[in-house]
């Protein structure tokens, strides 16, 4: 009975890890994604499975219609949280404290934290959420030092013009999952890219605001518009540019 039990125990634990396949590379868009419609609110998940030093990773955009009620307050116990407003006006509150933001803001939420997030706009809120948990034992303290919980509003961060463009910081820093975690706005506005193309240890997403874009990713190809966005596995050779000569825009965001 006794060895049946952990030949059981076995095979459940190695069904649970096999659940998740890792996330491809590549360009990932907002007319593809699946989506779900329950009662005044509307969801779709974009990617699921595994990425380098993450053992979870989920991506997925929500929208709450005109007048929806608030979502459930709850905590990720496991799964840190990164949310980026798409449109709308937001009411985020975490770990007892709220704040209204708009578009281009981001909520960035520890493990363990009670959230909760409300439409207060007079049309639709949307907004990405992307949850995941390290490969490493999670590290609250590391995360409370660096800050804790954050929530930015675009409006409040300084942009400052380069000569393709501009930019916004973030923030740059280590969080309870992540040794670094880092973010920025990027603007470019003409065709051709924003640097040489490069390559580093972190994973990457790049996340288009407005315009059109491209990238090469590993000697191929891809596309992204508004809404899009490209994943990008650690040490893959790759570069962004601007498809064409109006302005684009876009999130850039990595981690470690």
């Amino acid at each position: 009975m006794k060895i049946l039990l952990i030949n059981i125990l076995s095979v459940f634990t190695l069904a649970t890890f096999a659940q998740f396949a890792p996330v491809k590379t590549g360009a990932y868009h907002w007319s593809d994604r699946p989506v779900k419609v329950n009662g005044d609110r509307e969801s779709g998940v974009f990617l699921e499975g595994t990425a380098p030093n993450l053992d979870y990773l989920r991506i997925h955009a929500t929208t709450q219609y005109k007048g929806a009620k608030p979502s459930p307050a709850h905590i990720n116990k496991e799964r840190e949280e990164l949310v980026i407003v798409k449109e709308g006006k937001m009411k985020a509150t975490v770990d007892g404290k709220t704040k209204i933001l708009g578009a281009g803001s981001v909520v960035l939420i520890m493990p363990g934290q009670m959230q909760s997030f409300e439409n207060v706009g007079d049309g639709p809120l949307t907004y990405y959420a992307m949850q995941y948990k390290s490969t490493k034992p999670v590290n609250p303290e590391r995360g409370i030092a660096a800050g804790g919980s954050i929530m930015l509003n675009a409006d409040s961060l300084t942009f400052k013009p380069s000569e393709r463009g501009g930019g916004r910081a973030y923030f740059d820093r280590p969080t309870s999952m992540c040794e670094r975690l880092e973010m920025h706005v990027t603007q470019l506005n003409k065709k051709g890219p924003s640097h040489s193309p490069h390559s580093h240890f972190e994973t990457e997403i790049i996340l288009v605001i407005s315009g059109e874009t491209e990238m090469t990713i590993d000697g191929k190809e891809f596309k992204a518009g508004a809404g899009d966005f490209y994943f990008i596995n650690s040490e893959l050779f790759h570069g962004v540019r601007n498809a064409n000569d109006e302005p684009c825009t876009y999130f850039a965001f990595k981690w470690k």
